[in-house]
């Protein structure tokens, strides 16, 4: 398994990334398709709410695929890149006083490989909904994103060289753009990547359909 890099013809999919963002992904993740397919069910396994764990079953999935990413994100990594970078996970939707805060992303990062440098440098302020759950008219904007964001300054030192940003999915790209944001003021000038397990497809709803007799 390797990496793809996202052009000039897939980012109109994620209309919120800059020509300039460098971003990476190793599957794609089929919207409004469930659990339908490996990549869907490892993403949905990831998503499992930690409020979950005593009401429904299945939580056990989520630890394995916390280990499986870890490790296709090592074996797909170039080591010389691990060595001299710092990981920083995207913070999910819950604050840390949340009962569903998840910091499955940290877990991910640091099974990577023993001695990485990754540091939560950006801690989310406020509790928000879920990006996935949320209407596409309810999800926080770039500008929300960053009001949201603090930067973690006990985190800051010694400052980076190089930083990934890490998220499970990249849909439009919002999270990302507001990380970068953040990231960006805080260390100018340094080199940033986003890595994601996978990007958000839209299957095309007429690939099944019989149309030789139309034309």
């Amino acid at each position: 398994m390797s990496f793809t890099q996202v052009d000039e013809l897939i980012r109109r999919d994620h209309n919120a990334l800059n020509a300039e963002d460098v971003c990476i992904f190793l599957r794609e993740y089929k919207a409004n398709a469930g659990f339908e397919g490996e990549t869907n069910s490892l993403i949905w396994n990831l998503k499992k709410k930690p409020s979950e764990r005593l009401t429904k079953g299945g939580w056990q999935y989520k630890g394995h695929a916390i280990r499986q990413v870890s490790r296709e994100f090592a074996s797909s990594l170039r080591p010389e890149w691990l060595d001299e970078a710092t990981l920083v996970p995207i913070p999910g939707s819950k604050a840390p006083d949340h009962v569903d805060y998840d910091d499955r992303m940290e877990q991910i990062c640091n099974g990577i490989r023993d001695g990485l440098d990754v540091r939560s440098i950006v801690k989310q302020t406020a509790s928000m909904e879920a990006s996935h759950a949320a209407g596409d008219g309810n999800r926080a904007s770039v500008e929300e994103l960053i009001a949201n964001y603090q930067i973690d300054e006990t985190l800051t030192n010694p400052a980076p060289v190089n930083i990934g940003i890490f998220d499970d999915v990249l849909t439009v790209g919002r999270h990302y753009r507001a990380m970068h944001t953040v990231l960006s003021q805080r260390f100018p000038g340094v080199p940033i990547t986003g890595i994601f397990i996978a990007r958000t497809i839209h299957p095309n709803p007429f690939e099944n359909i019989d149309l030789s007799g139309v034309f």
